[in-house]
């Protein structure tokens, strides 16, 4: 058998320093305000001129002088991003702060099919725009050339909107969704997307399924997204993977011999081992098999989600699922002289990032809530939240990324309290620079979570990895 690529890539150029189990890089890659005077550009641009062409474009915008794209735009982002449950009377106050006089009735009528191509317009066209924000000040990532994390998310539509984007069906029929499909590189911040499909859509057919990366980069992805063939070719491009191995997968010991995985698993004591197998019937790929055996009650809690997820989906459920979730297991390409099998565990645990972000989206930003019963301003509601989301995440990747204990919940709360003074500085550069500066300043400090010693977070656990190996 042929070894699992390996990766050996340690820098020990940076240098870092511990104050309060804060980790800080002692020289900034990129001079903030140039950073900050960056964003205020492309916000002006897409917010902007952009707003007004896909007005026009869209058929949304028909006499200007009563009301323009951008103005439009404007209102709902950050409206919605100072509330998430704004009313009319809310958002024509956002645009009484432009200098457009607009009834909330008025407004109310503004929301149309047109309104709803327009705002996805935008939303597609703000999220073809890169921002490159600074690197996380974690090391043990730093090994990587970027850790991509695929993940898409579902909202529930109501059923009229089922011809435009359709769901999976429900008991009482047809039904719609709107899937978000985005790819989190946690080295950076950097989100791609979210690319807008049919909640129907299978996550095989992410956009970000086949996405060439960089040799020496890391991928990270549920499930859903697991690919025996793309395992193979990333690992002919010298690209990285950890996943968890999916039931049903034939394995094979590292001489070829096919294993009757739940009874080798039953054979033996040990809580964890890491052996090298082979996988899949066609493709015979060489990794590692990480295998951890969790507590009772973590096997029992599996088992009732799975028991849960096969009644809603209506599918039969294996016993051998059912017993194999007596154990964590982990397949990967990365050789055990790069990263150790308790390493390999906790950077797996960084895929839950996405899911936290997805979790910010609903939780914070509301974006599958709205208030209206009027579908053409659900979905014109939901592309605005988006738009606010994306540069949200910006925001995060000039201000916050390069902290690793940051709590993205507390600093969306301040980019919310901010919204207003965006919008109401938004014509004036000069004056926008400074809140965005402002912003900047103050998001550190707001956004901070201390370290816990019970229950440590993912952000101390990778930290935690890096002192060990440096003691080794």
């Amino acid at each position: 058998m042929s070894r699992p690529i390996g990766i050996n890539l340690r820098d020990d150029k940076r240098d870092f320093f511990w104050q309060d189990s804060v980790v800080s890089a002692r020289t900034c890659r990129r001079n903030p305000i140039e950073t900050i005077s960056q964003l205020k550009n492309i916000l002006h641009e897409q917010l902007g001129e952009e707003a007004d062409r896909l007005g026009r474009e869209s058929g949304f915008v028909q006499r200007e002088r009563k009301l323009d794209g951008h103005s439009f735009v404007q209102a709902l982002v950050f409206g919605f991003q100072a509330n998430p449950a704004s009313t009319y009377s809310e958002l024509s106050q956002g645009l009484a702060m432009q200098g457009k006089t607009i009834s909330p009735q008025g407004l109310e009528q503004r929301f149309s099919e047109q309104s709803a191509n327009f705002m996805q317009c935008v939303l597609e066209s703000m999220v073809k725009v890169v921002i490159q924000g600074q690197s996380v000040a974690m090391p043990v990532i730093e090994r990587f050339k970027g850790v991509y994390i695929r993940d898409s998310s579902i909202i529930g539509l109501p059923s009229c909107l089922k011809e435009i984007w359709r769901g999976n069906g429900t008991s009482q029929g047809e039904s719609a969704a709107l899937k978000l499909q985005v790819c989190l590189n946690y080295s950076t911040g950097q989100v791609e997307g979210p690319v807008l499909q049919a909640g129907r859509a299978h996550d095989h057919t992410s956009p970000f399924q086949h996405e060439e990366l960089p040799a020496g980069a890391l991928r990270l992805a549920d499930l859903g997204y697991f690919d025996l063939d793309c395992f193979v070719q990333d690992s002919q491009r010298g690209i990285y993977w950890i996943s968890r191995l999916k039931t049903g997968t034939i394995v094979y010991d590292a001489i070829g011999r096919r294993l009757d995985l739940l009874a080798w698993l039953q054979a033996s004591d040990e809580i964890q081992r890491d052996v090298p197998i082979q996988i899949g019937a066609k493709q015979l790929l060489p990794c590692r098999l990480i295998v951890q055996r969790v507590p009772q009650e973590v096997a029992e809690q599996r088992r009732r989600r799975l028991r849960d997820y096969a009644r809603k989906k209506q599918v039969p459920l294996r016993e051998e699922t059912l017993a194999l979730a007596a154990w964590t297991l982990v397949i990967t390409n990365i050789s055990a002289e790069s990263l150790s099998l308790d390493e390999i565990l906790v950077v797996l645990r960084v895929r839950w990032q996405v899911e936290l972000l997805f979790k910010l989206w609903k939780d914070r930003a509301k974006v599958d809530e709205w208030r209206s019963q009027n579908p053409w301003r659900i979905l014109t509601e939901i592309y605005a939240k988006l738009i606010g989301l994306i540069i949200s995440q910006w925001i995060f990747q000039i201000a916050l990324w390069p902290f690793p204990n940051r709590s993205l919940a507390r600093a969306i709360r301040v980019i919310q309290k901010f919204a207003p003074l965006i919008i109401f500085t938004f014509d004036d550069p000069s004056i926008l620079l400074s809140v965005l500066e402002r912003l900047y300043a103050s998001l550190p400090v707001a956004s901070r979570i201390d370290s816990r010693q019970s229950q440590p977070g993912t952000w101390q656990r990778l930290l935690e990895c890096e002192r060990l190996d440096g003691l080794c």
